[in-house]
């Protein structure tokens, strides 16, 4: 498992290519932006 395993999300990464382990909109990605503003305001 590494850059080679392109079954994984930094194999996919290192290839250049998408699926389930490194979907195109990372849902992680935008929660986070997201929850650092709202608690920024509260």
């Amino acid at each position: 498992m590494g850059k080679g395993d392109v079954r994984t999300r930094r194999g996919k990464i290192y290839a250049g290519s998408y699926g389930k382990a490194r979907p195109h909109k990372a849902k992680k990605q935008t929660g986070a932006g997201g929850r650092s503003k709202t608690a920024g305001k509260a």
